[in-house]
């Protein structure tokens, strides 16, 4: 058991410690890599902005418009016996920014896009291009990574905004159409609740998880060693880890906001 243990440990050091070198790498690239000459691939960027964003688009918008049904049909269960209907809006509203639509929308990218550049990335390891791109004279690290990390930066935040929309749409189509609510009234209730520490909450967790979804899938794909088989198993690690990690990077950033007040 102490072997075993000890073992873990020692492979989650060394895959942290390389994951920080990795972001190290690519902020430095992007950052200060302009002041030193080297040129960002803003092209590259935008290319795969659109791959993780407006694609995602439509299962985010389909998956946080019905929890946000959910969440109204399961909340107005119990607020109905309270006679507290008016509170709806805000306990659709709050749950859907602070929490779902980042969390929601961090899962879907993973499985979408996180997946894909630790496919990506693996494939072009085994395949020799990334050694192909160093004997060449380009950075692996700002010819590859930067681009998709900067690529999530920009598009899972904007997918949260959509994803909180698409959530309170939801919650207004069931007080509308099921409790026979006034949407108006629905709407200002949900507005009166809402605050802009709500929707920042939601953006900082989008922020982190899109620095997360991108470190783990470039490290995954770039540690690919062997074939195809390994290839796989980088992409299926990269999608779990993804959402074990953001899932607990939502706990520690719900957990610093709650002792702010």
């Amino acid at each position: 058991m102490l072997r075993v243990v000890g073992s873990t440990a020692q492979h989650l050091l060394a895959d942290t410690g390389q994951i920080w070198r990795l972001a190290v790498g690519a902020f430095d690239r992007f950052l200060i890599g302009p002041f030193r000459g080297e040129k960002i691939r803003y092209r590259a960027i935008l290319q795969q902005t659109v791959r993780a964003g407006n694609r995602s688009l439509p299962l985010v918008g389909l998956i946080t418009f019905l929890v946000g049904m959910i969440i109204a049909l399961q909340s107005a269960y119990q607020l109905q016996e309270l006679g507290a209907m008016n509170l709806l809006g805000g306990l659709v509203g709050l749950a859907v920014t602070r929490e779902l639509a980042p969390l929601l929308t961090a899962i879907v990218v993973a499985g979408r896009f996180g997946s894909a550049i630790a496919a990506e990335l693996g494939t072009m390891k085994v395949s020799q291009e990334i050694d192909a791109l160093t004997v060449m004279g380009l950075d692996p690290v700002g010819f590859l990574l930067v681009p998709r990390l900067v690529a999530l930066l920009v598009a899972v935040p904007c997918l949260t905004i959509f994803a909180d929309v698409m959530g309170i749409l939801g919650g207004l189509s069931v007080a509308t159409g099921v409790l026979q609510m006034n949407g108006s009234g629905y709407l200002a209730d949900t507005v009166d609740s809402l605050v802009l520490q709500d929707i920042f909450t939601g953006l900082v967790k989008a922020v982190a998880f899109a620095v997360i979804i991108g470190l783990v899938g470039c490290h995954q794909g770039l540690r690919v060693e062997g074939g195809a088989e390994q290839v796989g198993r980088a992409t299926t690690t990269s999608v779990v880890r993804s959402i074990v990690l953001v899932i607990v990077a939502d706990l520690f950033v719900t957990a610093i906001f709650f002792l702010r007040g």
